[in-house]
Protein backbone atom coordinates (compact mmCIF):
# COMPACT_ATOMS: atom_id res chain seq x y z
CA UNK A 1 0.00 0.00 0.00
CA UNK A 2 1.30 3.26 -0.89
CA UNK A 3 0.77 6.48 0.48
CA UNK A 4 1.83 10.03 0.43
CA UNK A 5 3.65 11.66 2.70
CA UNK A 6 1.68 14.25 4.16
CA UNK A 7 -0.96 11.77 4.77
CA UNK A 8 1.40 9.37 6.81
CA UNK A 9 3.11 12.64 8.87
CA UNK A 10 -0.61 13.39 9.86
CA UNK A 11 -1.10 9.80 10.80
CA UNK A 12 1.96 9.28 12.55
CA UNK A 13 0.90 12.80 14.34
CA UNK A 14 -2.64 11.33 15.49
CA UNK A 15 -1.23 7.96 16.68
CA UNK A 16 1.41 9.49 19.10
CA UNK A 17 -1.74 11.57 20.15
CA UNK A 18 -3.83 9.02 20.78
CA UNK A 19 -0.76 6.48 21.94
CA UNK A 20 -1.89 3.53 19.36
CA UNK A 21 0.27 1.96 16.88
CA UNK A 22 0.12 3.14 12.96
CA UNK A 23 -1.33 -0.66 12.32
CA UNK A 24 -3.74 -0.31 15.02
CA UNK A 25 -5.20 3.11 13.79
CA UNK A 26 -5.08 1.37 9.64
CA UNK A 27 -7.26 -1.27 11.44
CA UNK A 28 -9.84 0.58 12.98
CA UNK A 29 -10.04 3.18 9.86
CA UNK A 30 -10.86 -0.03 7.42
CA UNK A 31 -13.23 -1.35 10.15
CA UNK A 32 -15.06 2.08 10.39
CA UNK A 33 -14.92 2.97 6.55
CA UNK A 34 -15.95 -0.91 6.25
CA UNK A 35 -18.71 -0.33 8.10
CA UNK A 36 -19.86 3.09 6.90
CA UNK A 37 -20.07 1.16 3.36
CA UNK A 38 -22.01 -1.27 4.32
CA UNK A 39 -24.85 1.19 5.92
CA UNK A 40 -24.76 3.38 3.34
CA UNK A 41 -25.33 0.34 0.99
CA UNK A 42 -28.46 -0.90 3.47
CA UNK A 43 -29.69 2.93 3.62
CA UNK A 44 -29.98 2.76 -0.19
CA UNK A 45 -31.70 -0.10 -0.43
CA UNK A 46 -34.26 1.19 2.03
CA UNK A 47 -34.62 4.30 -0.07
CA UNK A 48 -35.42 2.36 -3.14
CA UNK A 49 -37.96 0.46 -1.94
CA UNK A 50 -39.67 3.17 -0.49
CA UNK A 51 -39.12 4.46 -3.77
CA UNK A 52 -40.44 1.18 -5.10
CA UNK A 53 -43.29 0.82 -2.89
CA UNK A 54 -43.88 3.96 -1.11
CA UNK A 55 -46.16 4.21 2.07
CA UNK A 56 -49.50 5.54 2.41
CA UNK A 57 -50.50 8.01 4.50
CA UNK A 58 -52.65 6.04 6.53
CA UNK A 59 -50.14 3.79 7.18
CA UNK A 60 -48.18 5.99 9.27
CA UNK A 61 -51.13 7.74 10.94
CA UNK A 62 -52.61 3.90 12.30
CA UNK A 63 -49.44 3.98 14.70
CA UNK A 64 -50.16 7.66 15.97
CA UNK A 65 -52.43 6.88 18.03
CA UNK A 66 -49.41 3.96 19.80
CA UNK A 67 -47.26 7.10 20.16
CA UNK A 68 -46.89 7.53 23.81
CA UNK A 69 -45.19 10.90 24.76
CA UNK A 70 -46.00 11.41 28.62
CA UNK A 71 -48.11 13.61 30.19
CA UNK A 72 -48.36 17.07 29.08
Amino acid sequence: MTLDDDLIDRVDSLVKELKTTRSAFAREALREALDRNRIRKLEDRHRRGYEKYPSEQQEASLWEKEQVWGEE
